[in-house]
């Protein structure tokens, strides 16, 4: 069966846990934060554990915040018992949580990363979508990191990065959906989105809304014989079910990333709709609205959402189907919007909101095509007929120059394009053109269809990847290998 896939290379449970080092990091109140191990595992309920329960309070990840320009943390990688959606499971965290902390940075700083690694099998740590060097020890998914030992990652970002919702996770290949799925996963926001605001609106209300969904196999998150179409818990932060408030007539910033391993998720929020002002963390420079949003895995936008009237209403999940051959999601309840409180008075959103490059006239170097299929029975994939191979360079591309790739699907189910260290323009979806707002790092390529993006290779040289963002897929084979050369 083709939406079915079995991980059989992981005979035992994988683990990512995290605690923060402490010079150069502060927590959302500019207070230092100390080395620590985080909550699950024992005693009492605490407050983090009481927020799990079904219908609580959404609460925010915790913050790591950098200061003079600086985020330091250690992260430390390893299998906990911790409070999910109002159960007690086995998972593999990041500083002992399901939903670790937000990772929170400025234009032009530096990320000092500590990874410690008390798995049983190797891994590593990919920041999805930021713009940032994929060699040495900045975003190298080539990288090992074996148990009992430690690594040193160090990113310098840009003053022109763009600022927006990313996040982190691990890309251990072949392990990648089992580390996911597992646990592995957190936000990094790159501050910035809000200059584009009105005055009124700059001190706004924001919330993550992490998309992470989970399987449970007796006491713990499943990493193994992941099937994507089986029954699964879809929580928001690791919640079940959460009230959001909002004042009438309020606006908020909810940062919507689909932090999962596999799934789709089509949002929608009863009564209202979403204003877009950034996708992939890429501003947009008209605000788009949208009744829902398709997020395919990996995917993020940020929106601002407007308190309706007083009342209750739903944020959900819509039923999508991804194909004959992939998998039909259920329509699920995320979260109650609960509308309370002093009306806010109304504000005017911009026509325009930020700049943007365009790469419709652009000079092309190379025009290739990439082929994603799949075997029969669905548990094998590939590009261009062939399977991952870490030691192949399968494209070579120039610095400074713009590619435009078409990817065709000729199987029978979805795909969610992604492709590491540069954003790409999309350009048209089954021959329509796309009126491109923003953008993207990712994108949904139709069964039997095709999608034709831009890429423009800038700043930084190196061996990189692109590939399906379908961890499953991913895992069994459809990545290739982008090498940057000047």
């Amino acid at each position: 069966m083709r939406s079915r896939f079995t991980l059989t290379r992981l005979a035992a449970a994988l683990v990512l846990a995290c605690a923060v080092a402490v010079s150069g990091c502060a927590s959302r109140d500019g207070t230092d934060i100390g080395s620590g191990g985080g909550s699950g595992g024992g005693g009492g309920r605490s407050a983090a554990a009481q927020a799990q329960t079904p219908g609580a309070p959404l609460q925010d990840p915790e913050e790591w915040v950098s200061r003079n320009g600086l985020l330091r943390a250690r992260l430390d990688v390893s299998r906990r018992q911790v409070d999910v959606a109002g159960r007690k499971l086995w998972a593999l965290t990041y500083n002992g949580r399901y939903m670790p902390p937000t990772l929170r940075i400025r234009p032009g700083d530096k990320l000092e990363l500590e990874v410690r690694n008390r798995l049983d099998k190797y891994t590593n740590v990919h920041v999805h979508g930021l713009h940032v060097s994929p060699s040495g020890n900045a975003d190298n998914v080539f990288v090992h990191i074996h148990p009992g030992e430690t690594f040193h990652y160090s990113y310098q970002f840009l003053k022109t990065i763009e600022p927006g919702t990313y996040w982190y996770h691990s890309h251990a290949h072949p392990m990648s959906a089992a580390q996911v799925a597992g646990g592995m996963s957190g936000a990094i926001i790159v501050d910035g989105l809000k200059q584009y605001l009105p005055p009124s609106l700059r001190n706004i209300t924001e919330h993550v809304i992490g998309l992470k969904d989970f399987q449970v196999q007796g006491d713990s998150i499943k990493t193994k014989d992941l099937h994507i179409g089986s029954a699964t818990t879809r929580t928001i932060n690791g919640q079940l079910k959460p009230v959001i408030r909002i004042r009438p007539g309020e606006y908020q910033l909810w940062r919507l990333a689909n932090i999962s391993a596999n799934i789709y998720y089509k949002l929608h929020l009863e009564g209202q709709k979403f204003q877009v002002i950034a996708q992939d963390a890429s501003p947009v420079d008209r605000i788009w609205s949208a009744d829902s949003l398709l997020i395919a895995a990996g995917a993020r936008y940020d929106v601002l959402v407007r308190g309706g009237p007083a009342g209750r209403t739903q944020l959900q999940t819509l039923a999508y189907s991804t194909g004959s051959a992939g998998n039909q999601f259920p329509k699920e309840q995320l979260a109650t919007v609960v509308s309370e409180g002093a009306a806010v008075p109304p504000v005017e959103l911009p026509a325009t909101f930020a700049p943007r490059e365009d790469l419709d006239n652009a000079t092309l170097a190379a025009r290739r095509t990439l082929v994603f299929s799949e075997n029969a029975a669905g548990d094998k994939f590939y590009i261009n007929g062939k399977q991952f191979d870490m030691d192949r360079i399968d494209v070579r591309s120039r610095l400074n120059t713009v590619e435009e790739w078409t990817v065709r699907n000729d199987s029978d189910e979805e795909h969610s394009f992604h492709v590491h260290t540069n954003h790409f323009q999309l350009m048209s979806v089954n021959g329509r053109p796309y009126d491109a707002r923003s953008m993207q790092d990712t994108a949904n390529v139709p069964a039997r269809g095709q999608i034709v993006i831009r890429n423009k290779f800038s700043d930084y040289t190196g061996k990189t990847v692109f590939h399906c963002h379908i961890l499953n897929h991913e895992d069994e084979g459809m990545m290739a290998t982008l090498e940057i050369v000047k």
